[in-house]
């Protein structure tokens, strides 16, 4: 097949239309190549909407704090707080820690 009869056929024609070329070239350039391609907004689209996630579970955990902030501005719950996380007590009293089975670590004795 030579280039005369190359050129006669109508792919190749299609396909040789500079026009068409640049407009390709043009095309792969944007969508691979450039600072804003597709891969690249892809990519900052995933990072966005994990850190809408992000921003969704710390709004959910200021306001889990702001009500703790609220149950400690009394003295009852401020004391109630303090019993139960650091194991105050008061002068007079005598604090139990009970453990259930289940919660104690077995060792196997085999």
């Amino acid at each position: 097949m030579g280039v005369k009869e190359l050129r006669q056929k109508k792919w190749f024609r299609v396909l040789s239309n500079k026009y068409l070329l640049i407009t390709i070239i043009f095309l792969i350039w944007m969508l691979f190549f450039d600072g804003s391609s597709y891969l690249l907004h892809r990519e900052l689209n995933q990072e966005r909407d994990k850190l809408k996630g992000n921003r969704d579970y710390f709004k959910n955990e200021i306001s889990k704090d702001n009500a703790q902030i609220l149950q400690l501005k009394d003295s009852a719950g401020l004391e109630r707080f303090a019993r139960e996380e650091y194991l105050m007590k008061k002068d007079n009293e005598e604090i139990y820690i009970i453990e259930y089975q289940d919660s104690l670590k077995q060792e196997n004795e085999d």
